[in-house]
């Protein structure tokens, strides 16, 4: 069994925390923090998750209003032991180019697109965490039966605050009020496969 680098290895007994994730230059990109443990993605990205993330972003950002800001693949400090980070957020900020991270406090929606290796995570723990954090809008974007589609979960905190309710699934056009005005063309956002459409 090979050792692991020094590096991996947490700084304390009580495991990571929020800040050491800006003290990791040799950690892969894109790694997260959950319950004071590292989590890395280290499978390939597919073509459909990059061109859906990417279609979002540029989509998120010609509609959100004065004020908010449309960030793709930044974390969030949900708090001590949690930073997760997501394919796309929208936060209530002005942009700073030094900024690694984003407080919970100011973000208004956080949206995940779904790969296999993310399934059970964006689905169910950060579905929970950011829930409890008091994030008001949560979108999980998956495929639909294969094909490559997009159909979003939208999710909304419910009286609580502290939990989510799901406020629809939406399938070739996202049109919402919330958390800003919102008209998204779903079949627009990656290319049809050829010779597969979708199973009315």
């Amino acid at each position: 069994m090979s050792e692991l680098p020094d590096w991996m290895y947490p700084p304390r007994a009580e495991g990571w925390f929020a800040e050491d994730l800006d003290r990791l230059p040799q950690a892969p990109r894109h790694t997260e923090l959950l319950d004071g443990a590292l989590v890395f993605m280290m499978s390939p990205q597919r073509s459909w998750h990059s061109r859906a993330v990417t279609a979002l972003t540029a989509v998120l950002e010609e509609l959100v209003p004065d004020g908010l800001l449309a960030e793709r693949e930044m974390t969030i400090k949900l708090d001590r032991r949690n930073r997760p980070e997501p394919d796309l957020l929208v936060a209530e900020v002005d942009y700073d180019p030094d900024r690694t991270w984003f407080d919970a406090a100011d973000v208004t929606l956080v949206v995940e697109v779904v790969s296999p290796e993310s399934a059970h995570r964006d689905r169910t723990v950060k579905r929970r965490k950011y829930a409890e954090a008091g994030i008001p809008h949560y979108w999980v974007v998956e495929e639909e039966d294969g094909l490559p589609v997009v159909h979003v979960f939208e999710f909304e905190a419910d009286d609580s605050g502290a939990a989510y309710t799901l406020a629809g699934i939406f399938r070739e056009r996202l049109e919402r009020s919330v958390p800003f005005p919102v008209d998204i063309d779903l079949d627009g956002l990656v290319p049809a496969r050829k010779g597969q459409k979708r199973a009315d």
